[in-house]
């Protein structure tokens, strides 16, 4: 079982900003740029990075996404009280 993930995401304020991200991200715009461009969270300026993190340090929402995928998988959009997120599974320990 996977006890720590390593993610990035991008955080918008609406499911469809979400989903245009998606889009983007299909028409070869980068994860990291559209976090820069478009991320609420301040891990934006970083590419969307959070790091490493384990169960219990994030929203439930946010934690149940992350752990249940796998390397290289961009999850969401997934609806927190933050607003919505895309997820990037960067690695998983």
């Amino acid at each position: 079982m996977t006890s720590k993930v390593n993610a990035s995401h991008i955080l918008v304020k609406t499911e469809q900003e979400a989903l245009a991200c998606l889009t983007y991200m299909k028409q070869g715009r980068s994860f990291e740029e559209l976090a820069r461009e478009k991320s609420l969270c301040p891990s934006g300026k970083k590419g969307g990075s959070l790091g490493w993190f384990a169960r219990g340090q994030m929203v439930r929402e946010f934690e149940q996404a992350a752990f249940s995928g796998k390397k290289g998988q961009i999850i969401g959009p997934v609806k927190t009280q933050f607003g919505w997120h895309l997820i990037r599974i960067d690695d998983t320990a």
